[in-house]
């Protein structure tokens, strides 16, 4: 969608430009999972450095140490520290990747927070515990983090959609974790299976290579309205969603539209699904009684 949209803005641009952005896109939004799940690894550290400098300063003092250990005793972060996967990605970085400034000021909303609170004195003891005040921990701080936008912004990676879409990726990937997952526990792959990258690619190409047959349909079966006057967005989740229509035969009509459906209310006007939605089945039922949409599937 990021790419189409800014195609559209940019008449004459050369689509092979515009693949090596879907293609840099991918290995972008894949790094960004890593560093997120890296993020998380560097609070415990944080969390321990922190401790460690207590403690001895209580010490020092002569005093008790009644500083709790439970959080640098998680259980679930010792096993993200120690995954194989994350330690190999860890090494291309340098050793002041993250900002410590951000890292600190993290770790300080963190501890003082109410939830991180109720974990610290819960009386309980259990894995799950521990992999939840992770979850926990990222959905109230990581999620819809601004500071984190502009830090991640910095380092040239692609962001706001991807990053809610990346979000989704590290919370299933907490969750997969289990009592007994080792070193060598799989993360995220960048793509489920190699033809995922196939289809986005050839999605792109069709839908930039038909943008005026696109267009057209559309036209047709907007009642009352220029082209023009329909919202850019709207247009190019059409698009898109005609290139998949029409060109990809497995896929059957009513999950596409029900996708791009779903991609107008995140992306478009409030009411923007409705005539999407409207649009996309009218042209698909005109284009079956054609037989110019022939499905593999129902």
């Amino acid at each position: 969608m990021q790419i189409c949209y800014s195609f559209a803005q940019n008449e004459g641009r050369n689509p092979k430009v515009a693949e090596q952005e879907l293609s840099f896109s991918f290995s972008k939004a894949y790094e960004m999972y890593m560093l997120l799940l890296l993020l998380l690894t560097e609070v415990g550290r944080v969390a321990e450095r922190m401790y460690d400098v207590r403690v001895k300063r209580a010490e020092r003092l002569g005093e008790d140490t009644p500083h709790n250990p439970k959080f640098v005793q998680n259980r679930f972060m010792k096993q993200l520290e120690c995954n194989n996967t994350l330690l190999s990605y860890r090494e291309t970085l340098s050793d002041d990747f993250f900002n410590a400034e951000y890292e600190r000021n993290l770790w300080s909303r963190i501890e003082n927070s109410d939830y991180f609170n109720a974990y610290m004195t819960s009386g309980k003891s259990s894995y799950e515990e521990d992999r939840d005040i992770y979850r926990a921990i990222y959905r109230n701080e990581i999620c819809n983090n601004e500071n984190l936008d502009g830090m991640f912004e910095d380092l040239g990676l692609y962001w706001n959609d991807d990053k809610t879409i990346v979000d989704t990726f590290v919370l299933k990937t907490i969750n997969k974790f289990t009592p007994d997952s080792t070193e060598e526990q799989e993360l995220m792959p960048e793509f489920r299976y190699p033809e995922d990258r196939e289809f986005a690619t050839s999605l792109l190409n069709h839908t930039l290579a038909n943008v005026a047959y696109y267009d057209q349909l559309i036209a047709d079966h907007t009642r009352n309205w220029e082209l023009e006057r329909v919202a850019l967005m709207d247009r190019i989740i059409m698009r898109v969603a005609l290139a998949e229509i029409i060109c990809f035969p497995e896929i059957p009509v009513g999950v596409s539209i029900n996708e791009y459906v779903e991609l107008a209310k995140v992306y478009s006007t409030p009411k923007s699904w409705r005539y999407v939605n409207g649009t996309l089945d009218n042209i698909s039922k005109k284009l079956l009684l054609q037989n110019k949409i022939v499905k593999s599937v129902k």
